[in-house]
C-alpha cells in the first residue's frame, strides 16, 4: 500500500510539472528578446539610428546570414542554433511562442522531455540551414524559432491527428471553431506552400524553412513512432490562431 502511494505521488508530481522543456524554451526566447535591441526596452541600445544600428549588428551576430553560413567558420555554423532564440519584433515573438505553447506541450508529453528538446533543436537547425542553402547568395539575416516550431507541428500531425484544435480563420469571420488537428495543420501547410511559391527574394517570412521544418518533423515522427500506438481518440482541446 505504501509503495503504491509513493508511486502514485510521484506520478502526480511529474504530471504537475507539465511540459518543462516547452515552458523553458518559451522563457528562454522571451528573456533573449527582452534583453535584445529588438525589444526597444533598454536605454543602453540607444534610440533612433543608434538603436537601428544596434539591432542590425545584433541580428548579424546571432542570426543566420546565408552567404556567410558555408564559410567553414565555427561561429557561422553555430548561428542556425542561436537564431532559434532570436526574434525580430514583439509580433514575431508572440506568434511563434503561441504555437509552441499550444502544440509543444502535447508533443513533448508524447516524445518525452530529452527527446523533445533534441528534436526541437536539431530540426530547427536543419530547417534554417536548408533555407540558407537554397538562398546561398542572400545577405538577408534569418532569425526566429519558426523552423523548429514547424517541425513540432509536423510531428503533432502524425502523433495526434485527431486532437481538437480551436482556430480562428479570417475567411470565417474569426469565429473560434474546433477542428481535428489534421485539418488545421494540413491547411496551414498548404498556406505555407502557396506563400513560398509567391514569395519574393527580398526580406520577409522564410516560408521554405517552415516547409522543411514541418516535413522533417512529420518524417521523424513517422520513422520513430510508426510502430507504436498513436492517439486515436480526440484529445484535450488546444488553440492556435496565427502563423509561426
Amino acid at each position: 500500500m505504501l509503495c503504491h502511494m509513493i508511486v502514485r505521488w510521484r506520478t502526480v508530481r511529474e504530471a504537475a510539472r507539465g511540459p518543462v522543456v516547452t515552458h523553458a524554451l518559451i522563457a528562454g526566447c522571451a528573456v533573449v528578446f527582452v534583453l535584445s535591441p529588438a525589444s526597444g526596452l533598454h536605454p543602453v541600445h540607444g534610440t533612433g539610428d543608434e538603436l537601428l544600428a544596434a539591432g542590425t549588428a545584433y541580428f548579424r551576430r546571432w542570426g543566420v546570414v546565408p552567404d556567410e553560413l558555408f564559410t567553414n567558420t565555427p561561429r557561422a555554423w553555430l548561428t542556425p542554433l542561436t537564431a532559434l532564440f532570436v526574434h525580430g519584433s514583439w509580433l514575431h515573438l508572440l506568434g511563434n511562442m503561441l504555437f509552441l505553447f499550444v502544440f509543444g506541450a502535447m508533443a513533448e508529453e508524447r516524445m518525452g522531455r530529452p527527446a523533445f528538446l533534441v528534436f526541437y533543436l536539431c530540426t530547427g537547425y536543419l530547417a534554417l540551414a536548408a533555407y540558407a542553402a537554397a538562398n546561398a547568395q542572400s545577405a538577408q539575416t534569418l532569425v526566429g524559432a519558426s523552423g523548429a516550431i514547424s517541425a513540432v507541428l509536423g510531428a503533432f500531425l502524425f502523433l495526434l491527428p485527431r486532437a481538437r484544435v480551436t482556430s480562428l480563420f479570417p475567411f470565417l469571420f474569426f469565429l473560434p471553431l474546433r477542428f481535428p488537428a489534421w485539418i488545421v495543420l494540413l491547411f496551414w501547410f498548404t498556406l505555407q506552400w502557396v506563400a513560398a511559391h509567391r514569395a519574393d527574394s527580398g526580406p520577409g517570412v522564410a516560408y521554405l524553412a517552415h516547409l522543411v521544418g514541418f516535413s522533417l518533423g512529420f518524417l521523424y515522427a513517422w520513422a520513430r513512432y510508426r510502430g507504436t500506438t498513436r492517439v486515436s481518440r480526440p484529445a484535450t482541446a488546444t488553440e492556435g490562431d496565427s502563423q509561426p
